[in-house]
This record gives C-alpha cells, sequence and structure tokens, in this order.
C-alpha cells in the first residue's frame, strides 16, 4: 500500500515537472500565457505619448538673455514649454540641451515627471550647478504644461487646486535719494501694491557713490560697478525712516542686501530697521556663510529671505528644519523646476515657512506661469515677485500671466497657458554680456 502512495507521489511530481518545462516551451495554448500588458487606466482613452523632440530657444527681448525649452511629443501639434533661463551662462544651457539632454528624452513617457527628474538629475554623474539645473527645469516645467493640456486642466489643478484667487506680488522702487524712493512707493501704492522692495539706488547702492579710487588707478574694467559699503550701512535705515513717514504703515517694506556686506555689518543693518517693521530682508549672508544665520536669528526678529542662489534642493533642508529664514527665496529653474521646487514648498509647510519665489527681469513670462501656478497651489504661500513683462515680450509669448491691483493672474486655459511665436523670437537674439562685478574702493571683488 506504501508503494502504491509512494508511486502515485513520484508520478504526481514528475507530472508537474513536465508540465512547468512544457509552459517554458510554449507547449501549452496561448491562453494559459501570461496576458498582454493593458493600457494604464489613467489614460483613459488617451493615446500613450511619448517625446519626440526637445528644443531651446534663445532669446533677448528686452535685454536679458531668455531661454525657453520645447518639448514636442508624439502627439502631431502637442508640446510643452519650459523656463531654463540662465541669463548669464545661456549658451551654456543650450548647449546642455542640444548636445546631451535631447537625445537622453526622446522616446520617453512624457507622462513620468518625477521619473524623468531624478534621471536627468544623475544622468551626468556629477549633478547639480545652474546650467544642468536651468536645463532640467526647461524639461520639467514642459512635462507639467503637457500634462495640464492632456488634462484640459490649468497646471495649478493637478498641483492640488487653488488656494487663493490671484497672486499677491511686491514690485521694487528706488532712487538715488530716500525721497526718490519714498514717491515711488507712493505711485505703486496707488497702483494697488500693498508690498514695495525699496533700495536706494541698485542694490547696496551701486552706482550712486561717485568714482572710486580703483577706476582712479585703472586697476580693472570701467564698467565694473563700485559700491560704498560704509554709506550703504549708512543709507538703508534712513531709507526705511524715510518712506514709513511718508508712506504710512499700511504698505508692507522689503529689502534686499545680496549678499554684499561682512556678515556682522548685515546683522546690525538689520537690527537698525527693526522699528520699521519690515516684511523681510532679503539674502542677508551669501550661501557660504550661512553659518551666520543662528547669530542673526538670536539677535534680530527681523523676518527673513534667503535661498535665491542655492543650486542643490538639499540646501534647503538643514536651514529650513532649522527655522533660520521665514521666507524661501527659490529661483526655480535654478533649482531644476516645478517638481523640486513643490517638494521644498511643502517642506516649509511644516516648518511655519512661506514662499517667496524669485521672480526677476531674467525670468521668461514661462518661469512667471510656472511660479505662479506654484503659488495658486500650495497653501505655505507668501509673496511673489511681480512679472514686470513689456508689451514686446508678450507679443513673443502670447497668454502671459498679468498684473492688475497688486495681483498677478493667469490666464484659465490647460497647462501653463503661455505660448511663443518662434518666428518673431528669432529677430531678438542672445548676448554673451555680464554685468554682474561690483568691487569695494580699492578693487575687492563683492559678492554674489
Amino acid at each position: 500500500m506504501k508503494v502504491k502512495e509512494n508511486n502515485t507521489r513520484r508520478n504526481l511530481i514528475k507530472g508537474l515537472g513536465l508540465g512547468t518545462m512544457a509552459g517554458m516551451l510554449g507547449m501549452y495554448p496561448k491562453a494559459m500565457a501570461a496576458p498582454e500588458k493593458e493600457k494604464p487606466a489613467y489614460l483613459n482613452g488617451l493615446p500613450p505619448l511619448t517625446i519626440t523632440n526637445v528644443k531651446a530657444i534663445g532669446l533677448a527681448p528686452s535685454g536679458s538673455n531668455l531661454i525657453v525649452i520645447k518639448v514636442e511629443t508624439s502627439e502631431p501639434g502637442l508640446y510643452g514649454l519650459g523656463c531654463a533661463t540662465f541669463t548669464q551662462r545661456a549658451f551654456a544651457v543650450i548647449t546642455a540641451i542640444e548636445k546631451y539632454l535631447k537625445d537622453f528624452c526622446v522616446g520617453k513617457d512624457v507622462d513620468n515627471i518625477e521619473d524623468m527628474w531624478q534621471s536627468l538629475f544623475v544622468s551626468s554623474y556629477w549633478r547639480n550647478g545652474p546650467v544642468l539645473n536651468n536645463a532640467i527645469s526647461g524639461i520639467d516645467q514642459a512635462l507639467w504644461d503637457i500634462k495640464g493640456k492632456r488634462a484640459n486642466m490649468p497646471t495649478y489643478q493637478l498641483l492640488g487646486g487653488k488656494c487663493r484667487f490671484a497672486i499677491p506680488c511686491y514690485t521694487h522702487a528706488s532712487g538715488n535719494t530716500p525721497e526718490e524712493a519714498a514717491n515711488q512707493v507712493s505711485s505703486y501704492m496707488e497702483e494697488g501694491y500693498r508690498y514695495v522692495r525699496i533700495q536706494q539706488g541698485g542694490y547696496g547702492g551701486a552706482g550712486i557713490s561717485g568714482e572710486p579710487d580703483f577706476k582712479k588707478q585703472g586697476f580693472a574694467r570701467n564698467t565694473d560697478q563700485y559700491m560704498d559699503q560704509g554709506k550703504y550701512r549708512k543709507d538703508v535705515p534712513k531709507l526705511f525712516e524715510t518712506v514709513r513717514r511718508q508712506c504710512g504703515e499700511e504698505v508692507e517694506l522689503l529689502h534686499d542686501i545680496h549678499e554684499r556686506l561682512d556678515p556682522i555689518d548685515a546683522i546690525n543693518v538689520i537690527k537698525s530697521v527693526e522699528p520699521y517693521n519690515p516684511f523681510f530682508i532679503e539674502d542677508p549672508f551669501s550661501p557660504e556663510q550661512m553659518e551666520w544665520f543662528k547669530q542673526l536669528r538670536n539677535a534680530t526678529t527681523v523676518p527673513l529671505a534667503m535661498g535665491e542662489l542655492f543650486n542643490n534642493i538639499n540646501e534647503f533642508k538643514e536651514p529650513m528644519t532649522n527655522r533660520l529664514f521665514d521666507y524661501i527665496r527659490i529661483h526655480i529653474s535654478q533649482i531644476g523646476g516645478i517638481t523640486p521646487a513643490m517638494k521644498v514648498a511643502r517642506l516649509g509647510e511644516f516648518y511655519g515657512i512661506k514662499t517667496a519665489w524669485h521672480g526677476p527681469g531674467d525670468v521668461s513670462p514661462v518661469g512667471h506661469a510656472a511660479n505662479a501656478h506654484i503659488d495658486l497651489a500650495i497653501w505655505n504661500f507668501g509673496i511673489q515677485e511681480a512679472a514686470r513683462i513689456s508689451d514686446l515680450s508678450r507679443e513673443i509669448f502670447p497668454g502671459s500671466p498679468t498684473m492688475k491691483d497688486g495681483y498677478m493672474w493667469v490666464n484659465e486655459v490647460p497647462g501653463l497657458g503661455v505660448d511663443i511665436n518662434e518666428k518673431l523670437a528669432a529677430k531678438y537674439p542672445m548676448h554673451t554680456n555680464s554685468r554682474w562685478t561690483v568691487r569695494k574702493f580699492d578693487g575687492t571683488i563683492i559678492r554674489p
């Protein structure tokens, strides 16, 4: 009896083995093979979509170099635009796109934005830096633009929907004297602005302090700017006092040190304006001097904004978790696009830190739109730098964000909402000028 049971067991095992082998050799009917790969449910009738081309468009319609990335897809006529503007080294970004990242992207699925960002980030092994990050940003923003168009929604809807009806902005007031700056603040208040950044002259008062010794001695280039740091330290509290006296307490005042003081001097300047209730003071230290923030926090309660020059998304982690500043000053293309900016914004929500995206004139209208769509969707929004877009730029970029009563508005079309007239853009080629050299009286370079 036992022998019969053993034989039965052996035959069963043998049969299972033959069955497995038959399956491996394709001897079983097709119906028993693995099911064919089904189309993902999220496509909901939409065809799979791949990247067919990545194109860099460089232009300078208003003086500053702008770079827009156009990602074309396998669906005829469907493309996305993203901002990759690195004004000071614009041609390097175009080379990165055309010689490296175009081939890397062609054939990939447009829907997998996070996977694309991560793969682009490590594709050169050594990562970060403004050239690579701006190139990645242009592609990332373009993919978010495409995703919005595919979903038939503005991109902010895909980021969570609106938290506000429009985006409060600050604009810039300046003058060679405190009175001139105050007059400009008053005019902006009449336009509806509740937030104004005030400067006397250029950043740090550059360009209003006479002829420095280094120019008299023929040291450096004649076009290099001069900043009198001592005069600037004395001028800032006078500027705040004058504007407050003339414009009152209802307007929120901002100021940008732009990293142009020694750290201990920056601390003293910030302490000196505390009685005038600044909305924030921006960039008190350079990224190389982050250790000074702890001392600054202990010295004053003035709100601080930082991060404009950060390249690596990880640079935000430690100062934010230690609550060393109050406003996240990200340049969206510099950090790599919408995908990483959203991560930093979400981190800020946990630590009571708000956003203040960088939006100067050397951001394309596509980049301003990317700022705006994030601003609409995040709860911990703080303030946005106003988009001053020229009539010519609006002609080149139909659908650009608009400013009214101190607010930025986006149009409600699918995607980021901005297009480009490539033929008109081609009439305004880029240049290689870079004028960021600022010196002390003896010719010593002042950062940034």
